[in-house]
């Protein structure tokens, strides 16, 4: 009963600072007439934040859950592509961002699904068409993330708090959509820096404990002695069927963090002063500190062989190797880490459904201010709500498919409109018809083929670019014959 008053404490203190955090933030969009202060954090983000606010949202509640389950599973090789995070978000930083930020600001695009009809040459319609694709398809798969992101926030908070499950998903869901719908983005940046801060405080509580009780040698000759596969694998588990397939994961978490909305959109956010690679410098510590959580679950492995669950790994490791106020903060940590990529994702699906389906199905409806503020508040609401009923009717074995589904079929939809696109510029149908090809190849290769986890969506992608190559070939002339019929029709009239 006092672990359980201990945790409900530390859980209403972070509350009240998360929601101090948002007024805070609800600053900025007072500076901003238009959306720009709600969905792009009014381009305030510094080198600092933007490191926080992206590491935050890319080790995601998976990476202190999930990885330690995996490697507990599978061994080292886990350790490895979980390590590819982090190089794959600091080149997304540099070689990505600059591009997506000036472009967006010249266009005056405040979404990724407008960026994408922005950057395109072509008829208004099929731009309109665009949009509205990316934001539905867009709204669909992270909506699906979202419920996965919930349900997992409610086993675990349920837990932790001595509730239910059902009721610890409400309070949760309650918590992000207040903090989210009050300062949109800047309340999601400014809450994650406070989160990355907790998550990698637990990084060197999980990694000090596990190497205070044992040396590194006698972890891995631990291990060893209980499976050579461990150590030395004949393949790369769940990424592939050859012990190569893992390296995948790095052009996968580099497409993950320069293309999904959730990421991506923070990088439009940045501010014009933000120097990239300070913004780098940042973030390369914090994200290979987080690298280094699954050794949680090799750690379990070692000493307690016998899970049948593996996703157990590291509640076990909470429960049995850390004292209990230790474990409790540990476990906001982890939640917070859950909590992060939820607001994060929230605040996406709201900007598809208040900002692009608003463009593209009303293109004369023009808000003021406060109507608009209104509009994208209720939108983070309403969606939150729905992720929550979503939740409670999903059959709970289909969440972990949903959710890799979800994140990985989105990549392979905008991977050509948005990365292609810098080194090929083309025009709409080539954008149109790489996102249609991305997102029906990556619901069949996910749905009835038997790949790795990170094979899948790469190979949509490659599908997507190469539709967008030879779509762009075949229309160019004919844009071209148009541009120069439209510009004889001006120079007749004139």
């Amino acid at each position: 009963m006092m672990v359980t008053s201990f945790n409900w404490a530390l859980l209403l203190l972070t509350v009240v600072i998360m929601i101090g955090l948002a007024l805070y933030s609800n600053n900025v969009l007072k500076k901003k007439k238009d959306e720009s202060g709600f969905l792009l954090a009014g381009n305030s983000l510094g080198p600092f934040i933007g490191a926080a606010t992206v590491v935050a949202t890319g080790f995601s509640g998976w990476g202190f859950m999930g990885s330690p389950g995996v490697a507990y599973k599978y061994g080292a090789i886990e350790l490895l592509g979980n390590f590819f995070f982090a190089p794959a978000m600091v080149f997304a930083v540099l070689f990505c961002a600059r591009f997506l930020h000036q472009k967006a600001q010249s266009m005056g695009s405040l979404t990724i699904p407008e960026f994408i009809a922005n950057s395109h040459e072509g008829p208004e319609a099929i731009k309109r068409l665009s949009q509205a694709f990316a934001a539905l398809v867009t709204i669909l798969l992270l909506l699906v993330f979202l419920v996965g992101q919930i349900k997992a926030l409610g086993l675990l908070a349920g837990q932790w708090l001595g509730i239910d499950t059902t009721q610890a998903a409400v309070l949760m869901a309650s918590i992000i959509i207040i903090y989210t719908s009050i300062g949109g983005l800047a309340a999601v940046a400014f809450t994650d820096t406070l989160m990355i801060i907790g998550m990698c405080a637990s990084a060197i509580i999980i990694v000090g404990t596990i190497f205070i009780d044992i040396s590194p040698s006698e972890l891995l000759n631990g291990l060893n002695n209980i499976d050579t596969a461990l150590l030395s694998p004949s393949d790369s588990g769940p990424y592939g069927s050859s012990i190569w397939h893992v390296f995948l994961v790095f052009p996968y978490a580099f497409i993950y963090s320069a293309t999904l909305p959730f990421m991506s959109v923070r990088f439009m956010a940045l501010a014009k002063t933000t120097k990239l690679h300070h913004m780098a410098a940042f973030m390369a510590p914090m994200a290979c500190l987080l690298s280094l959580v699954p050794l949680a679950g090799l750690y379990t492995r070692l000493k307690v062989p016998g899970l049948e669950i593996a996703d157990q790994a590291m509640p076990v490791f909470l429960t049995q190797f850390l004292s209990p106020v230790v474990s409790a903060v540990v476990t906001l940590f982890i939640l917070f880490a859950m909590k992060s990529t939820a607001s994060s994702v929230l605040h996406a699906i709201a900007g598809s459904v208040s900002h692009d389906l608003r463009q593209a199905l009303w293109p004369k409806c023009k808000l003021s201010e406060k109507p608009l503020l209104l509009l994208n508040r209720g939108t983070v609401a309403v969606l939150g709500m729905i992720g929550f009923v979503m939740m409670v009717f999903a059959p709970p074995f289909m969440l972990s498919m949903l959710a890799i589904l979800g994140s990985g079929t989105l990549m392979a939809v905008l991977v050509a409109p948005m990365l292609l696109a810098h080194f090929l510029p083309s025009n709409i149908y080539a954008a149109l018809s790489s996102m249609v090809v991305g997102f029906a190849m990556g619901c069949i290769l996910f749905l009835y083929f038997d790949l790795g986890w990170v094979e899948a969506p790469l190979y949509s992608s490659l599908c997507a670019c190469c539709t967008y190559w030879l779509v762009a070939k075949a229309t160019a002339k004919h844009l071209s014959c148009n541009h120069l019929s439209t510009i004889k029709n001006s120079c007749h009239k004139l």
